[in-house]
């Protein structure tokens, strides 16, 4: 018999405002529904129903991977600080790590992933290739010191996560494993009912190669996506390239200086030439790891530092300060031009051989003209760093691209060695030799999904769960009376014998409006109301979704909803 949760001694309190803080459709609705309570920036308590969903969310992820023959561990969340050191992540992780000393002042962390112990943990466990493969996965609470919490639960500093590791002793077993979680992953987001794209997608700190996102469209998302409407390719616009052909810069003419006074800015330069922005050469200049580089791009387009620090990880990439400018007299501020520096040069695909730009002449007020690639100057890297817009070709059809948000719910990546590089991870192989071991990295936001599907699926009403994570099936609402809180307790009763969750609403004291309001505002799927034909034995069923309503018998009700 499945149990029922009675309102009337549920820890539960609705409110009819919304927090004065919350900007995201899932922080308002969760904490107006009574789900979650804020503690501080970025961590949240768990109240009953939300725990419950979050529980069930946590179901439906275990389940699929003990399908694809993954075996469940429980990893300490304080961690050492020697592994880190050993894979660099220690820095590299930054401010976002949060590091502690116990009272004997070693070193401590708390884990926001955990690959260094998962690799000392299969070190310690397998020694000979025929213990593996073997995938180890764990639902574990995880720490990020987030520099601005935001969204409820969507980006806190403390959060629940699956995250998964496979170990195979050739490239091909990684690329099964790897398959078998991507299929793993398809099916939980289904079960979830949550609506995503899979896309392509960097490793960043992770390390490794190759590397997918799960993505779940909502305009609270942190992250931007592009689609193509014409073929399958979508990524992270992070992963987004873009390449052009050489350009024949046989005709252009020799560099020629041009008098530009106080035009410090692309606008300002293209206004005082009457030329487009696009006909101009942005030179920025940053600092990787202290050293001074100029990162060349299309006046009409932005530099993505973000993506710019990807493909530079795990160098740290800052912007140069105004000390930086007055130690190099060379480096003239707002008229730099590749031609002539002294420093490394990358640009953007966009900048390819034989195109020609107006940039920076080196000198106070002065530009130039007929700049070529690889004629007037030299590149030292491509890498595609700009910001992506709509508009901009398909790398795989060239259709335009659309542009769209939406929060991350899963990433798995392909690894490879680095971390069994670190720790020396092999294992004694077929052949009576040393194998290195290959490994996968999959991780899925658990209470994340949570948020994702808050935003996903609320409407004006409220919260609006699908039946597989909900708090309960049925949500029975007594209208008021005695004759009617009798029944709704009785049917309550009932639904729950034949194997149904539900809550039912009678509290005493409590007008019916209220109760609707806050039915609605909790979100169970179906909601069986006892109200003014509840002495004929009648009950009306209501659809949270869509809304469509019936009466029935209690019989007829109880059979409807148990089929």
């Amino acid at each position: 018999m499945a149990q029922v949760q009675r309102m009337s001694r549920l820890m539960i309190k609705t409110l009819r405002d919304d927090p004065a803080d919350a900007e995201t459709l899932n922080h308002k609705l969760l904490v107006r529904a009574g789900y979650v309570r804020r503690n501080a920036a970025g961590i949240w308590s768990w109240l009953p129903l939300g725990k419950q969903v979050l529980e069930n969310v946590t179901r439906v992820v275990r389940e699929e991977m003990d399908a694809i023959g993954a075996q469940e561990v429980l990893l300490p969340a304080l961690l050492p600080k020697e592994p880190y050191e050993a894979t660099g992540r220690w820095e590299e992780y930054g401010a976002e790590l949060f590091r502690l000393k116990d009272r004997k002042g070693a070193d401590y962390l708390l884990g926001p992933t955990h690959e260094e112990i998962f690799t000392q943990l299969v070190k310690d466990q397998c020694t000979s290739y025929k213990d593996l493969p073997v995938i180890l996965y764990q639902i574990q609470t995880k720490y990020r010191d987030e520099a601005r919490p935001r969204a409820g639960i969507l980006r806190g500093r403390e959060f629940q996560m699956k995250d998964s590791y496979s170990f195979d002793t050739t490239d091909e077993g990684l690329a099964e494993s790897y398959a078998l979680h991507r299929e793993a992953y398809i099916k939980i987001f289904q079960r979830l009912g949550l609506d995503h794209r899979i896309v392509s997608a960097i490793s960043g700190a992770m390390g490794g190669s190759a590397s997918e996102e799960f993505l779940a469209p909502a305009p609270a998302g942190e992250d931007t996506f592009v689609d193509c409407p014409n073929c399958e390719f979508a990524a992270n616009t992070e992963a987004v390239t873009f390449r052009t052909e050489p350009e024949d810069a046989s005709g252009i003419g020799p560099v020629e200086e041009l008098d530009t006074p106080d035009t410090p800015t692309i606008e300002s330069l293209a206004a005082h030439l009457g030329v487009p922005a696009s006909a101009t050469l942005k030179n920025l200049l940053v600092k990787v790891d202290g050293e001074i580089v100029a990162v060349g791009v299309p006046g009409d387009r932005e530099v993505d530092l973000g993506k710019l620090s990807d493909h530079l990880a795990p160098a740290v990439v800052e912007l140069v300060t105004a000390e930086d400018f007055a130690d190099r007299p060379d480096l003239v501020r707002g008229y730099v031009g590749p031609q002539g520096l002294k420093i490394r040069y990358i640009a953007d695909p966009r900048v390819a051989p034989g195109t020609a730009w107006v940039t920076g002449a080196n000198k106070p007020d002065t530009h130039a003209k007929n700049v070529v690639a690889g004629r007037d100057f030299e590149v030292d890297e491509y890498l595609d760093v700009v910001v992506v817009e709509d508009g901009d070709p398909c790398p795989l059809c060239g259709s335009d691209l659309s542009l769209d948000r939406a929060i991350e719910i899963g990433h798995i990546f392909q690894l490879g060695r680095k971390y069994a590089d670190a720790f020396q991870l092999d294992v004694l192989g077929q052949q009576g030799k040393p194998v290195r071991v290959t490994m996968g990295s999959y991780g899925i936001g658990v209470s994340r999904a949570v948020a994702a599907l808050a935003e996903q699926t609320a409407d004006d009403k409220g919260l609006c769960w699908p039946r597989e994570i909900a708090p309960a099936d049925v949500h029975v609402v007594a209208a008021g009376k005695a004759l009617q809180t009798e029944l709704a307790i009785e049917v309550a009763e009932k639904l729950a014998a034949a194997g149904l969750r539900v809550l039912v609403d009678e509290r005493p004291g409590v007008s019916p409006g209220v109760k609707f309001t806050d039915a609605e505002l909790i979100g169970v799927p179906k909601i069986l109301v006892a109200g003014r034909r509840s002495a004929e034995g009648v009950v009306e069923l209501k659809d949270r979704r869509t809304g469509e309503r019936e009466e029935l018998t209690v019989a007829e009700a109880i059979a409807r909803l148990s089929a």
